[in-house]
């Protein structure tokens, strides 16, 4: 059974709360009636704005649990059944420190790769796959094109990309429902003065664009225009990438 345009989220798990996204995702599934969340971020104090505007709006089903990708999994583990798992997480780093620095480049590698598995694995299990469920990931255009302002960031981003284009591939005809966003420069605190405004889009009008088609699934990137951009940028000579 695949889902159908008008199978709604009324649940969501949310890996990487604190992010700007991810809030914006929350508060507009919420504006459509999704009334269960669970939040998980590395320091779940930070939940608190969410937090407040979800219980504004009469949600009263909120858990909170906090998590640390640089955590090595012990035992097997299980995640309850959601409509939506959401993964934002994610660390842009030091990437000139991570070419000197092994701690720097494992922290990095971990928060945006290896530390990610055990939830990839947990979620994705066989039986989940056969369910009306769906996985959104956030990866990075980053991970398209080695570039040597952040290529360590990138290397992470990209083994991200491929490993849920496996589980992606691996659901198809299945009714759990997989999308991969490469997103590129998105216009929050982290990204503000490294691309031009015109290359971005606010958090709620990208959350918006996902949500218009909350079923689809596939490889995407956000926003659309940067598909365009990293296919340009592939075909520069190594003499004018080494540049950007």
């Amino acid at each position: 059974m695949i889902l159908k345009s008008n199978t709604h989220i009324k649940s969501v798990f949310v890996l990487g709360s604190n992010s700007e996204i991810a809030k914006e995702i929350c508060i507009q599934l919420a504006n459509k009636g999704c009334d269960k969340f669970h939040l998980m971020a590395r320091d779940i104090k930070k939940n608190k704005p969410l937090v407040k505007i979800l219980k504004d709006k009469k949600i009263k089903n909120i858990i909170q649990d906090d998590f640390d990708l640089l955590d090595d999994p012990e035992n097997k583990m299980e995640v309850d059944q959601y409509d939506l798992y959401l993964i934002t997480a994610g660390f842009l780093g030091n990437s000139e420190l991570a070419s000197k620095n092994i701690s720097e480049l494992i922290k990095i590698t971990k928060i945006n790769y290896s530390g990610l598995l055990k939830w990839l694995i947990a979620i994705a299990t066989p039986e989940r796959m056969n369910s009306l469920s769906r996985l959104w990931i956030f990866s990075s255009v980053a991970g398209d094109i080695g570039k040597p302002s952040n290529f360590s960031y990138g290397a992470a981003k990209a083994a991200l990309s491929c490993f849920c284009q496996g589980l992606l591939l691996k659901a198809h005809k299945k009714p759990f429902a997989v999308r991969v966003f490469k997103a590129g420069y998105i216009k929050t605190r982290m990204s503000i003065g490294k691309a031009p405004e015109i290359l971005m889009l606010s958090p709620k009008k990208l959350a918006a664009k996902i949500l218009k088609h909350p079923n689809k699934r596939g490889i995407e990137y956000l926003p659309w225009w940067w598909g365009y951009i990293m296919r340009i940028l592939k075909y520069l000579p190594n003499s004018l990438l080494a540049k950007i």
